[in-house]
Parts: C-alpha cells; sequence; structure tokens
C-alpha cells in the first residue's frame, strides 16, 4: 500500500478528493489549478491521462480531454505536472486516473517506474477489469504504488470478491449507474450498497461520480471514508475559458466550500 495513502487515511475525519484533467485548459493553468486545490487542505488529488476515447466519462470531462490534448499534452506532461507537485508537497496523495491504452503504449514497466520516480501513490483505470490487470498490479505492487478498484452499483457479491481480492489503497464506489457528471445519487440506495461493502471488507471506501456540491459532499461524506468531486470543477474550468485569473478565484472558493463541507 502507498504510504501516503495509507496515512492520509490513518488520520481522523473525512477525506475530500478532486479530479482535474491534466492539460486542461493548458499545462501551466492546469498545475495553478492543482496549486490552489491544495492550498485548500484537499486530501487526495486524482489527475485525468488525458485520453481521445475516454468512454465511462460524461460530456464535461471528455470535453476537458478534447482541450488538454488539443494542447498537445502527452503522458510526459502530466508525469511534469507530479513532479512540480511534489516539489511544493511531499505529502499530498497523488492517484492518476484513466484509460490502459495510456499505460499500453508506454510499456507497463515503463509507466510504472515513472509513476514511483514522479511520485505517483495510486492508479485508477477505468476500462481494465480485474481479471486483466496481474501484470499492472504486479508492478504497481512492487513500486509501492495501489491500484485502486471501481465498484459500480451494478456489481454483485461474487464479482466483489474478484474485485477485492488484489484491492488496496481505498475502493472507489461509483454512486451512479452510467457515465460521470450526470445523475445525482439516491442516498438511501447509495448508504445500502456502501454497508454491504463494508462487511467484505477492510479497505476505506471513498465514493465518486455524480457528486456536484457542498450539499451532496455533507451528505455522502456521513457514511463513505470520502468523497470525489470531478465534473463541477470541470465545468468551472469551462466556463471561464476567457479569464484564467476569475478561474482560478472560482475554483479556490468552490474548494474551499467543499472543503468546509466536509468537516461537518
Amino acid at each position: 500500500m502507498s504510504k501516503r495513502i495509507k496515512k492520509i487515511f490513518e488520520i481522523k475525519g473525512k477525506k475530500l478528493i478532486t479530479f482535474t484533467t491534466g492539460g486542461d485548459p493548458d499545462l501551466n493553468t492546469s498545475l495553478e489549478i492543482l496549486k490552489t486545490i491544495i492550498n485548500n487542505g484537499i486530501d487526495i488529488i486524482e489527475i485525468g491521462m488525458p485520453f481521445s476515447d475516454p468512454m465511462a466519462d460524461g460530456p464535461t470531462i471528455q470535453e476537458s480531454s478534447v482541450r488538454s490534448l488539443a494542447n498537445g499534452t502527452k503522458i510526459n506532461d502530466i508525469f511534469e505536472i507530479v513532479m512540480n507537485i511534489r516539489e511544493l508537497n511531499s505529502e499530498i496523495p497523488i492517484i492518476l486516473m484513466g484509460y490502459y491504452n495510456s499505460i499500453f503504449n508506454l510499456g507497463i514497466d515503463n509507466f510504472t517506474s515513472k509513476c514511483a520516480e514522479t511520485g505517483v501513490d495510486g492508479l485508477i483505470i477505468v476500462d481494465l477489469q480485474p481479471e486483466e490487470d496481474s501484470e499492472l498490479f504486479t508492478k504497481s505492487k512492487e513500486r509501492g504504488i495501489d491500484l485502486i478498484r471501481l465498484i459500480t452499483p451494478t456489481t454483485d457479491h461474487k464479482r466483489l470478491i474478484t474485485i477485492l481480492s488484489n484491492a488496496s489503497g481505498f475502493l472507489y464506489y461509483v454512486t451512479v449507474t452510467g457515465i460521470t457528471g450526470q445523475n445525482s445519487a439516491n442516498i438511501e440506495d447509495l448508504k445500502k450498497s456502501v454497508n454491504t461493502i463494508r462487511s467484505s471488507t477492510k479497505l476505506p471506501i471513498v465514493a465518486g461520480f455524480g457528486i456536484k456540491n457542498r450539499n451532496d459532499v455533507e451528505q455522502i461524506s456521513t457514511f463513505t471514508d470520502g468523497v470525489v468531486v470531478g465534473s463541477s470543477i470541470i465545468n468551472i474550468i469551462k466556463d471561464n475559458l476567457n479569464d484564467k485569473y476569475k478561474m482560478i478565484n472560482k475554483i479556490k472558493i468552490f474548494t474551499k466550500d467543499l472543503k468546509e463541507g466536509i468537516k461537518e
């Protein structure tokens, strides 16, 4: 298990995780956004590796990938962002989220080696099933990087056991069926599902997809170990492309509000 992820969950309190796509809207602004988020005391940052066909993502995150790729962002630029963050903050866990193609193109050994070198703590690979990820799991584990598993509302008990067999870091519970940034979760159903998963694992459970604002954060963090907010931040980026100062300021206010919500 990654030392930083382990440490953050050992500290009392619920965790707030933010998602932004690396290189959106450009590399410099992307880094400024991440610095702003970190300065607001966010617990874990998740950086999306832009991909041309992000099928699990809704229009908001798809567009952020398009903007990033249009500016020429490559996987090595994502590692550059990670290194820049590490120079400023050696403690915050950094997770890369994306699709297997990005890793396959670089080579598993090369990719996990770069992750370890730059200070990545965990990976969430949306389209890689537990039955097919043994090579990535082994290489990640060797280098102290967590391969974080996704669990969805349609995961049955048998499938859950398969997913849990090699899970590490924390579990990412997808609160809604479908793609990111669309529907909001039904709180009662979500609570029931999370409690069911808890009976089979000691790993922290974090909820993501469909968590849009402070109210969602307050409600969902009462029965999970943390929450992920992504699309709402990316919408602020999209709505303020012509005014970077305003964009950063709005993200600052919004993430501060989310952090206050998780404390209550």
